[in-house]
């Protein structure tokens, strides 16, 4: 399978991008070739500026084209995904994500911003073709708590949502458990 993940996240250390990092850790037996996008890390004029004819940004939308599977992470800011996502998906064609299986991830300081996947994010997907959406993970900054030696460590019940958001990828003959990997990354 070919999984190209999106990080929407402005912050080089932030926990949707170690959520979205963190979701490909538990497809490495599935994944054949796996791309990764931190918009941030795109050309800024290029984005603000709908350049795509940029070699970068004609790189990342030629992975999402590519990709069977699609990581989409994102930090929640007042009830919306972020604005720097936005500007990379402005960018896609319209049918970019049709045929391909989409997982919503999202990170918020609350459970306040739980529904910002469904009624913000999801309706884009949607516009850009995505059909066979996963069921949405949302995580509260209480249940990614920042790990000593760098990264977060996720509660039990994110790892259980997580896998299960992930169950129809993986073989039937692999069943995951929610502590079957380290949560250190």
């Amino acid at each position: 399978m070919h999984i190209t993940s999106i990080s929407g996240s402005p912050s080089e250390r932030s926990r949707s991008a170690w959520l979205t990092q963190f979701a490909l850790t538990r497809l490495e037996g599935v994944a054949r070739h796996t791309e990764h996008i931190a918009v941030r890390e795109l050309p800024a004029a290029a984005l603000l500026q709908a350049d795509a004819q940029d070699p970068a940004i004609a790189q990342a939308v030629g992975a999402v084209s590519a990709a069977q599977l699609v990581i989409v992470g994102t930090p929640i800011y007042k009830a919306a995904y972020a604005g720097l996502l936005k500007v990379f998906l402005d960018l896609l064609p319209p049918d970019a994500l049709r045929g391909k299986t989409v997982l919503p991830l999202a990170t918020g300081g609350s459970p306040a911003h739980l529904l910002a996947l469904d009624y913000a994010l999801k309706p884009v997907l949607s516009a850009l073709g995505a059909r066979h959406v996963l069921d949405g993970v949302f995580a509260t900054d209480a249940q990614l708590l920042r790990h000593e030696a760098g990264g977060y460590v996720p509660e039990p019940d994110l790892l259980v949502r997580l896998d299960r958001a992930l169950e129809p990828l993986l073989p039937a003959s692999r069943p995951r458990s929610g502590a079957e990997l380290s949560c250190r990354r």
